[in-house]
């Protein structure tokens, strides 16, 4: 197979222009749901209500001709409604499975921190491994498969932190922040935003996505590169204010997410600008600064900026 970054270029700004059809800026937050979606990994986006977070989700998602549902996490949303269960049919005398809402494309996995530590456990063995086990029986998932999960932050009333298992299988976690304030100006031209989205129509296939997914596999790595990846997660791992550093698969994802980068940027080749763009989403969400930093108001973005500054590339 070769590999195509024009074309692959192209049909990133095609799914992106589709997007901004319903979304006013956030151009930085498209692209790196498209890296997520073209190299097989999942994203959480975290920001106060009223943002647009649920919006964003749903425009991907209708820019794809892919199956889609959406899950509203609640304090009484069960495993089971996510995964799936086993009923007994008297009928026939046999017990019958009935598929979650898990079984999709694409899952919205809306406030995902409001329901319990239990519930958001289910979603575990289905971001990492592609499968449900229930009942001792295993159901593959459609491929491809993508969790989108939105939540609100930590600190407002009603919410469950993400423990760190979780939060680790998110590939990025996107701030999609308030708006300029042009843009608000842009967003209230806008009469009906639910009227608009609906008005989507899909402009890329199943087909499309896998093959973009096949294009991320196909990009060159240099030696170097892997080194410089291998050293700011080693750094991380050694740094005086975190209570733990980066996991390999931290340093996996960041390869295959540079790989998606380089494709969107028209390069078959990663260059360490790009890796260096996704440092601070995809692992800000990762990584913990100790109880005694953080009275001193240190923060993870500023151990962060400190690394991609003194790591040598």
């Amino acid at each position: 197979m070769e590999i195509q970054p024009q074309k692959f270029q192209q049909l990133a700004l095609a799914i992106k222009n589709n997007i901004n059809q319903v979304i006013v800026g956030k151009s930085e937050a498209i692209n790196q749901l498209i890296i997520a979606l073209s190299s097989n990994g999942h994203v959480l986006i975290e920001d106060v209500p009223g943002i647009g977070k649920t919006t964003l989700v749903s425009a991907l998602a209708r820019s794809l001709d892919l199956s889609f549902k959406r899950i509203q996490f609640t304090p009484d949303l069960m495993p089971s409604d996510i995964t799936g269960f086993n009923y007994y049919n008297p009928q026939i005398g046999e017990f019958i499975f009935q598929e979650g809402l898990i079984m999709s494309h694409l899952v919205l996995a809306d406030e995902i921190n409001r329901t319990s530590p239990k519930t958001q456990s289910a979603l575990l063995e289905v971001m990492q491994e592609g499968q449900v086990s229930i009942d001792g029986q295993t159901m593959v998932l459609p491929v491809p498969f993508m969790v989108l999960a939105t939540q609100n932050p930590i600190e407002n009333v009603g919410t469950y932190p993400l423990p760190e298992a979780q939060l680790d299988r998110f590939m990025l976690r996107l701030h999609l922040n308030y708006p300029s304030a042009q843009e608000e100006l842009s967003i209230l031209d806008i009469e009906d935003a639910g009227l608009e989205l609906n008005k989507l129509e899909p402009i890329a296939t199943k087909n499309d996505v896998m093959w973009m997914r096949r294009q991320v596999s196909l990009v060159y790595v240099d030696e170097k590169v892997k080194k410089y990846i291998v050293d700011f997660m080693n750094a991380t791992r050694n740094h005086p204010d975190l209570v733990i550093g980066a996991s390999p698969r931290a340093a996996q994802s960041l390869l295959k997410a540079s790989k998606a980068q380089a494709l969107i940027s028209g390069r078959d080749y990663v260059i360490p600008d790009d890796v260096m763009r996704l440092i601070p989403s995809l692992l800000g969400h990762r990584l913990n600064i100790k109880p005694e930093k953080k009275i001193q108001a240190h923060s993870v973005k500023q151990v962060l900026d400190d690394l991609i500054k003194n790591v040598k590339v």
